[in-house]
């Protein structure tokens, strides 16, 4: 299997969701199944299908999680050398030259992915758009929204 980029931080945050998921949440599945096998009757019984769902889909995320943890290749943003380029795992600011609005992403794995967070994935189209770019530079992005112009204010390698 390819080895899958993350960050150090990424999978710090893999790891305890990984033990949580493990040590926490994976009792409480038991439990609740065991208690719903309780109640009798199988076939009818909605709270044993609906825990033993959610036990297949925790399952599903731990098989993820160990086989993305065990094939990683962690890279630490703070040692990269800080050539002002855009690599994997630094914060890049931008300012869209349309609307003027600023934004920062950090470019990270695709597991570890979260607009939320202002973490966008390597494979997406403004991280491809991005990495080998310097501040200062202007870049051009196909989104499936259509082309969006970025200027690039500041890299940080935090």
């Amino acid at each position: 299997m390819n080895q899958v980029p993350l960050t150090a931080e990424g999978a710090e945050r893999l790891k305890e969701e990984l033990k949580e998921l493990k040590f926490v949440k994976r009792p409480m599945v038991v439990e609740a199944i065991a208690v719903a096998r309780d109640h009798g009757d199988l076939k009818e019984n909605a709270e044993y299908h609906a825990a033993r769902e959610e036990q297949g889909f925790m399952e599903g995320r731990i098989a993820e999680l160990e086989s993305v943890l065990s094939n990683a290749q962690i890279i630490d943003v703070a040692k990269l050398n800080q050539s002002g380029r855009i690599v994997f795992g630094c914060t890049v600011d931008l300012i869209d030259v349309e609307s003027e609005e600023e934004v920062s992403y950090q470019i990270v794995g695709d597991i570890e992915a979260d607009i939320n967070h202002n973490r966008i994935a390597i494979s997406s189209p403004i991280a491809r758009a991005l990495i080998g770019k310097e501040e200062g530079e202007d870049v051009e992005v196909q989104a499936p929204g259509g082309t969006r112009e970025y200027e690039i204010t500041a890299v940080h390698y935090v």
